[in-house]
C-alpha cells in the first residue's frame, strides 16, 4: 500500500477537486470526515483539525464546495482517500485552476521530469541561499548550517518572496547565483527558501518565469518553500524538494560529526592497511633472510657446489675421450678390410658394365652375316629411296670394307 500511496504522491499531488460534500461529520478531536460526490462518483476526504479551524466558514452536507490536498492511501482498508489542506465554497478556486493549469503545461514540457534533475552534492563547500533578508527563512537556515557544518562558506542572495516585484528578483537573484565567483569560488548549490503561507503568500513560486529559472539553474537547486503541506511548482522543477527551510539545509549539510566520524573511520581503515603492508612486508624480509642465511655458509655452499660440477665435469671429459680413442681403434683395424671389399665391389660392378657394353658391339652384328652401308661421304644407308642407280656405296662387313654400286633395270 504505501508503494501505491508514493506513485499516486508522485504523480497526481497536489491536486484540487469540486464537488458536493456528503455524509460529513467532525470527530472529538476535531478532525473531519466526509465524501466529495459528483454525477460520476465520490472521493472519501478526511480534514484534520489545524486545516478545519482555519476554512473560515462551516461545512454542511449538500453545500458545494473546492478543495485542494494530496492522495493518499488508507492503509487499513486500503481506500482512496484525499487528505483536505484548504477548502473554500466552490467559485473561490480560479488562482488554483490557474496553478493546475501551469503545471500541466510545464509538466508537459518536461520540466518535471527526474531524468533532467542533477544530483545534489554531498559535501558542498560553498552553499547560496536565495531568499527575503528579513525572512524567518533566512534565519532558520543559517542556524541550521551554522549547527551542522559551520566550515562551509554560506553567500545570500536576496530577493522579495511575496508581492509582484518577486517573480522578477527571485528570477534575477539565482541568475547571479549562477554567475557568482566569490573568494570561496562559485557556489556548489542553492537553496531557494520562504516560510509558510497562503497560496496567494506562495504564488510568487508557481510564476512560470520563476519555475523555468530554477529547471534551467547550472546549479542544483534545493527548494524549501512553505511548511511539509505546502506544494509550488518550483518544488516539482527543483532538483530536491524540502518540506522546510530548515530540511532544505539539512539536506545538503550533513552533520559535522557526522562527517568527523566518516574521517576517523576513514583514518582508522588507513592505519590498519598501512599496519598490514607494513606486517605483509617484515614477513617477506624474514623468510628472505631466511633463505639467505649468513654470507659464509651460502659461500661455502657454492664452492661445494662448484667442486661437485668441477669433477663431474673432469670425469665425463674423461669418459667421452676415451670413448673416442676406442671407436678410433675400431675404425683402424677395420679400414683395411673395409677398402679391400670396397675394391672388390667395385671391380665386380665394372666387370659387369663391360659386359653389358660388350653386348652392345656392333662388330658382333656384323660378324653374324650383316653389313653396314654408307655412301661416298659416309652417311648411312636407311632405305632404298637412298640408294640411286649409278651411286656408290659401301658395304662393312666383319672383316673389313666392300666397295658397291648400284645397278637400274637397264644394266639387269
Amino acid at each position: 500500500m504505501r508503494a501505491v500511496a508514493d506513485t499516486l504522491s508522485a504523480r497526481f499531488n497536489p491536486v484540487a477537486v469540486q464537488g458536493e460534500l456528503s455524509g460529513f461529520s467532525r470527530a472529538a478531536s476535531g478532525h473531519c470526515y466526509f465524501s466529495l460526490k459528483d454525477d460520476a462518483g465520490q472521493l472519501r476526504c478526511a480534514m484534520f483539525r489545524r486545516v478545519a479551524d482555519g476554512i473560515g466558514f462551516a461545512p454542511r452536507d449538500g453545500l458545494r464546495v473546492q478543495v485542494r490536498g494530496r492522495l493518499d492511501v488508507y492503509g487499513p482498508r486500503g481506500d482512496l482517500q484525499l487528505i483536505v489542506e484548504g477548502m473554500k465554497p466552490a467559485g473561490q478556486g480560479s488562482l488554483y485552476e490557474q496553478f493546475l493549469r501551469l503545471k500541466a503545461q510545464l509538466q508537459a514540457e518536461g520540466l518535471f521530469e527526474p531524468e533532467r534533475k542533477r544530483p545534489v552534492p554531498a559535501h558542498p563547500r560553498h552553499v547560496g541561499v536565495v531568499t527575503s533578508l528579513g525572512a524567518a527563512a533566512l534565519r532558520d537556515v543559517a542556524t541550521a548550517l551554522r549547527r551542522r557544518v559551520p566550515h562551509v562558506a554560506v553567500t545570500v542572495f536576496p530577493a522579495s518572496v511575496q508581492g509582484a516585484q518577486a517573480p522578477a528578483e527571485i528570477v534575477a537573484a539565482l541568475a547571479t547565483a549562477n554567475a557568482h565567483r566569490g573568494e570561496r569560488g562559485p557556489c556548489d548549490v542553492l537553496l531557494l527558501v520562504r516560510g509558510g503561507g497562503s497560496l496567494e503568500d506562495l504564488w510568487s513560486f508557481n510564476d512560470e518565469a520563476v519555475v523555468r529559472a530554477v529547471a534551467g539553474s547550472a546549479l542544483p537547486v534545493i527548494a524549501g518553500v512553505g511548511h511539509e503541506t505546502d506544494f509550488t511548482l518550483v518544488d516539482f522543477a527543483a532538483d530536491l524538494r524540502a518540506p522546510t527551510p530548515t530540511a532544505a539545509a539539512e539536506l545538503c549539510a550533513a552533520p559535522r560529526e557526522q562527517r568527523l566520524g566518516e574521517l576517523e573511520y576513514l583514518q582508522e581503515r588507513l592505519q590498519g592497511a598501512a599496519q598490514d603492508a607494513i606486517d605483509t612486508q617484515a614477513q617477506r624480509l624474514d623468510r628472505l633472510a631466511q633463505r639467505l642465511g649468513r654470507p659464509a655458509a651460502r659461500l661455502s655452499q657454492a664452492r661445494e657446489h662448484l667442486q661437485v660440477l668441477q669433477a663431474r665435469l673432469q670425469g665425463g671429459t674423461r669418459l667421452w675421450l676415451q670413448r673416442q680413442t676406442s671407436r678410433q681403434q675400431q675404425l683402424a683395424l677395420g679400414l683395411p678390410q673395409g677398402v679391400a671389399r670396397g675394391l672388390e665391389r667395385q671391380r665386380e660392378r665394372l666387370a659387369r658394365h663391360q659386359a653389358a657394353l660388350g653386348l652392345l658391339d656392333p662388330r658382333l652384328v656384323l660378324q653374324r652375316g650383316y653389313a653396314y652401308l654408307t655412301d661416298d661421304a659416309g652417311h648411312a644407308i636407311t632405305g632404298v629411296a637412298q640408294a640411286l642407280p649409278g651411286s656408290a656405296l659401301q658395304a662393312t662387313l666383319a672383316d673389313g670394307v666392300l666397295p658397291l654400286r648400284v645397278r637400274g633395270p637397264a644394266d639387269a
